[in-house]
């Protein structure tokens, strides 16, 4: 019995079209797709609608974890937030009509004020509650201050709000040299999602950007010990492949795809 489901992130083939994304993931094997919100506005402007996204969706048999994703919203205040929070809006319009349970809501990238940020997520929660989408919050492992696990926790602990949640990553635990230990203060029911990826052993972490991630396996992070606490804590669902390599956008996407299924499976079936 496999030990997690697996999920592509449109990232990984981004620079093929939102209905073919959906046929790559289902062809190579996947249960899921995560969708970019950038890639559903350029299929709407050559005259799709997320009505056609919802029925190739459903005859695929996959399904959307998340949607990506929700910015604007953690730093601002006052007019500025209103014209965020309007964006935040459409997107989550979007979500909500291809079926997403999810949407992936990111940190600024400078130092944070994290009793605003608190508040506003807490807000963003109840936002997102009433289209029927669950904002999760991510850290991201280049940012200035929110960077680690631990810190995405203090964000959701300062919300109070109970449907707070997170998106796990390895790559942004290495690259902001955050312990994956910290997954144990976690449940399983809070993790909304696991992005998944490897990250080569030079140049050092602290300098990678996200074109340096690589295909699992294939790089020196210790995603064995990564699944491993995973499993601990019961969690089960989806692990995402979520690269942004240009080399891989040049390459036919349907191999890409089934390459990267492959060294998922293989990495986190054996842990």
């Amino acid at each position: 019995m496999a030990l997690f489901q697996y999920c592509l992130n449109a990232s990984t083939i981004r620079t093929t079209s939102v209905p073919d994304q959906i046929r790559v993931a289902a062809a190579a094997g996947y249960g899921a797709i995560e969708l970019w919100h950038e890639h559903l506005d350029e299929f709407l402007a050559t005259g799709g609608t997320l009505a056609d996204v919802r029925h190739a969706l459903d005859d695929s048999g996959l399904v959307v974890p998340t949607t990506v994703y929700l910015a604007g919203w953690f730093a601002t205040s006052g007019p500025a937030h209103q014209q965020a929070m309007d964006e935040v809006r459409r997107r989550l319009d979007q979500a909500a009509a291809v079926g997403a349970e999810f949407a992936v809501a990111g940190p600024p990238l400078e130092i944070a004020d994290r009793e605003l940020g608190a508040a506003n997520y807490a807000e963003l929660i109840e936002l997102g509650n009433s289209y029927g989408v669950r904002p999760a919050f991510e850290y991201l492992g280049f940012a200035a201050d929110i960077n680690r696990i631990e810190d995405a926790l203090d964000i959701m602990i300062r919300s109070q709000h109970t449907d707070a949640c997170i998106i796990v990553d390895p790559f942004h635990c290495w690259r902001g040299g955050g312990d994956i230990s910290a997954l144990s203060r976690l449940t399983a029911d809070r993790i909304a999602i696991s992005h998944f990826n490897d990250a080569p052993a030079s140049p050092p972490p602290e300098t990678q950007g996200d074109e340096d991630r690589v295909m699992p396996g294939d790089g020196a992070m210790d995603l064995s010990a990564y699944c491993q606490k995973l499993t601990d804590i019961g969690y089960n669902r989806w692990l995402s492949l979520e690269l942004f390599r240009p080399d891989l956008w040049e390459r036919n996407p349907l191999d890409v795809a089934r390459e990267g299924l492959e060294k998922m499976q293989a990495v986190a079936e054996a842990s």
